[in-house]
């Protein structure tokens, strides 16, 4: 994989961001960063930049929800967790990819591995954002292959939520019957 000069500060601005965000615990500011980095996730289909998005939305789910205050200790955590989003950052100066894409794996690995009994929902809540950043990929023109095989998640799920989405703004959009031939064909095939 190789990203562009221009991409790779981008990329560096988000985390950079993303750290102080998360700090502050802004899950709003949070939200729209994962947002920013759908642009990146659909141009190159590397693996770091998905999951970076998908881990933002996390956050900003958990911070949303205030479930900080049922990790063991959120301060450590966000210390530990932004250790290694700054790994990440100097990979990507240095245009080391396949370490970035280690310190992503890694970061997330940090937020799976709170207590036991918090793991099921973390796991859940990153289930359901890879959902949700997957409706968004697939907005931006990536088929329903392509977006599930990305994020790990079934197409049927990807399939049910933009579906869903859809039907949620029928009043807004409808969908031509070209695209949703070619829905029902990318689905089957």
């Amino acid at each position: 994989m190789i990203i562009p000069q221009k991409e790779i500060s981008h990329l560096v601005n988000i985390i950079h961001q993303t750290k102080v965000a998360l700090l502050e615990k802004n899950a709003a500011q949070l939200k729209d960063l994962s947002n920013n980095t759908v642009h990146n996730a659909c141009n190159y289909q590397d693996s770091a930049s998905i999951t970076i998005a998908v881990l933002i939305y996390t956050l900003s789910k958990l911070v949303e929800r205030q479930d900080f205050s049922r990790f063991k200790n959120w301060d450590l955590f966000v210390k530990k967790f932004n250790s290694y989003l700054n790994l990440a950052i100097i990979s990507l100066e240095e245009e080391n990819f396949n370490k970035y894409e280690e310190y992503i794996s890694l970061a997330r690995k940090c937020i799976e591995s709170q207590s036991i009994s918090l793991k099921p929902y973390i796991q859940e809540v990153m289930k359901k954002a890879s959902i949700n950043k997957g409706g968004k990929i697939y907005e931006h023109g990536l088929s329903l292959e392509q977006t599930s095989k990305l994020l790990g998640i079934t197409q049927w799920e990807l399939a049910d939520y933009v579906g869903s989405r859809t039907s949620d703004n029928r009043s807004l959009r409808t969908i031509d019957a070209k695209k949703r031939a070619k829905m029902a064909l990318e689905f089957f095939s």
